[in-house]
């Protein structure tokens, strides 16, 4: 890769991946390349695994993106393996967890990934400008969200690396500047953002004067589900019912129903690594012998104990790439003695779906109404994202802006190619933010 000695980077830390793109000067940049098994990638999976060597059991081994991966699958009871961690950036309530006998902030779980990042990314990495272009979602995922917070916990894991010019740009307002690129008149464009956590809307008016284009925003808008909500779906209504939920247990002369929130960790995907050593974890182990059906318990207990997590993960993301091109596919999970398997219909999962449908279409009309537009006044609509494929979320957008309008392509790299492009312009201040 070519690219100018102090180009500005662009980062677009994603929930379920996160990629890296350099500006190259003349409105072109390049995305950081990587290599694992023999195969080339631009898209690092955002996961994190540690685990204490054989011959030193006190040390401490960590990997990030498909190296974690290789050392969960190797060894999956002696690694803590951790995905969609970018979910509690904004968390007041997340403060650390424990892992191999230390305790890891948020800050240091993302600095932890970013160096292992930077290192399998080899020479396209090696020496990193002063100035990077961070993506953040408009609307941060979690229970009461503090984007202040986020940003704070973003700037020390990335001054961590070296950097010294840290700045902040909406993710869908990065994706429509990579988007520009391709108008050949003025427009104004709503990008939608799909990501794992949030689901992020922007309307941008692009204006051509003097051979170049101008950019001005209208208006964000995002809300706090997106891939993993859809996830979950699938999850509750396939995989718990196997696993004890709705099913019974005895208390003393009475049978009650087990608790929900054995099940609600499934519907984020980091969060089960932390049940695993949670006292829920000990309750629903005694419960097993006063459960009406214990088999349904074990299974559970089975799953965890032997943190068949990402297994469950590959199965729900191989049944929504298969849904998003038939009517109908096969749902599989195998793990250990646990065995799941059915027909699942598109129309099924569409209704599944429909909370998460309701609250993306509700945050469209938020960004219409702050931009004082209807969908008339929309030319383009650019979709961007890996659930920007589920057919349940583009029919809102032909049912409302007409499919002529509605364009899409480099679904999981037009973030950071717009980011790295952001950071070369003379009014990025007018773009982006500091933390703090």
């Amino acid at each position: 890769m070519t690219r100018l000695s102090d180009a500005a980077i662009g980062v677009d830390f994603g929930t379920t991946n996160t990629v890296v793109a350099f500006d190259q000067g003349g409105g072109q940049a390049a995305l950081a390349g990587f290599s694992h098994d023999g195969e080339a990638f631009n898209a690092f999976r955002s996961a994190l695994s540690f685990h204490a060597p054989m011959d030193d059991p006190a040390g401490r081994v960590v990997e990030a993106g498909p190296w974690a991966i290789d050392a969960y699958v190797e060894e999956p009871l002696e690694t803590r393996f951790i995905q969609s961690f970018k979910s509690y950036a904004a968390s007041p309530l997340f403060t650390d967890t424990e892992i191999l006998r230390r305790r890891f902030t948020f800050e240091d779980l993302l600095s932890a990934f970013l160096l292992k990042l930077r290192e399998h990314g080899g020479a396209d990495m090696a020496e990193l400008p002063r100035r990077v272009i961070v993506g953040r979602p408009v609307a941060f995922a979690g229970l009461r969200p503090d984007p202040a917070l986020a940003l704070t916990r973003y700037e020390t894991a990335f001054r961590r690396l070296g950097f010294t010019d840290i700045r902040y740009v909406y993710e869908p307002v990065a994706a429509a500047f990579f988007f520009a690129k391709r108008l050949e008149g003025d427009a104004t464009v709503l990008v939608g953002d799909f990501g794992g956590g949030t689901s992020d809307f922007s309307l941008v008016r692009f204006t051509h004067r003097d051979g170049h284009v101008r950019s001005q925003a209208l208006s964000n808008a995002g809300v706090g589900v997106a891939g993993d909500a859809f996830d979950y779906r699938i999850i509750d209504h396939l995989v718990s019912p196997r696993l004890g939920k709705g099913s019974l247990y005895r208390a003393f002369d009475n049978v009650i129903p087990l608790p929900n929130r054995y099940f609600t960790a499934f519907a984020r995907w980091e969060q089960l690594a932390l049940l695993r050593a949670s006292r829920d974890m000990r309750d629903i182990r005694r419960l097993v012998r006063d459960a009406v059906e214990p088999e349904k318990l074990q299974r559970l207990v089975e799953v965890l104990d032997d943190n068949h997590g990402y297994r469950l993960y590959q199965s729900v993301s191989r049944l929504k790439e298969a849904l998003s091109g038939a009517e109908e596919a096969v749902f599989s999970f195998r793990g250990g003695s646990v065995e799941i398997e059915g027909p699942v219909k598109r129309a099924s999962f569409d209704r599944w779906i429909q909370p998460e449908l309701t609250a993306i279409e509700g945050a469209v009309d938020q960004a219409l109404t702050r931009a004082g537009l209807t969908e008339a006044g929309v030319d383009r609509v650019f979709l961007t994202g890996g659930s920007s494929f589920v057919p349940a979320v583009r029919a809102i957008f032909e049912r409302r802006f007409g499919a002529a309008k509605l364009e899409s392509g480099a679904e999981l790299v037009s973030i950071a190619t717009g980011l790295a492009l952001l950071g070369a312009e003379e009014d990025l201040d007018d773009w982006s933010e500091r933390a703090g």
